[in-house]
């Protein structure tokens, strides 16, 4: 990763594509449309949880975009969610790009009248295809780096 000086302009579009990308993933995930993101995976895609990103064995290993609807729906188990993207590398190389991006997850939810929030630092390890024009995640792997839970005010 370096610093760029000059980009062509079909790299800086490129480029601004793929953050939109990332950033459409967050936004639809916090609005529970899982067909939504669905839609900016490729077919037959990879995503893979580490919810120990220590661990060198996933959590969890799904094939395929339709594999992905029971994954996006469990946000519905929570009162709210609001994924903010920080800082994201990403590196093009024609029609594919490889890409790492970190992400502050929070998750409300309220048991026997408690609400509580759950915070989760995760970096996404993200492979990119452009397929029609169009960049969509070939694989995505989310790696939690930490949980803090703890309860919340209305």
């Amino acid at each position: 990763m370096g610093i760029h000086t000059a980009i062509s302009g079909q790299e800086a579009a490129d480029r601004l594509a793929l953050r939109e990308l990332v950033d459409a993933y967050a936004h639809r995930a916090d609005s529970r449309d899982a067909e939504g993101q669905m839609a900016l995976f490729t077919k037959d895609t990879r995503f893979v949880v580490h919810m120990d990103s220590r661990s060198p064995e996933p959590t969890q290993e799904l094939h395929g975009r339709d594999a992905l609807a029971p994954v996006f729906d469990n946000l519905n188990t929570y009162e709210t969610t609001t994924h903010f993207n920080g800082q994201s590398t990403v590196t093009v190389d024609g029609d594919s790009a490889t890409g790492e991006t970190y992400c502050l997850a929070h998750h409300i939810w309220e048991v026997e009248g408690r609400r509580t929030l759950m915070i989760a630092s995760i970096r996404y390890l993200d492979t990119f295809t452009k397929a029609d024009g169009q960049w969509l995640f070939a694989e995505r792997k989310l790696m939690v780096d930490w949980t803090e839970t703890r309860p919340s005010t209305p």
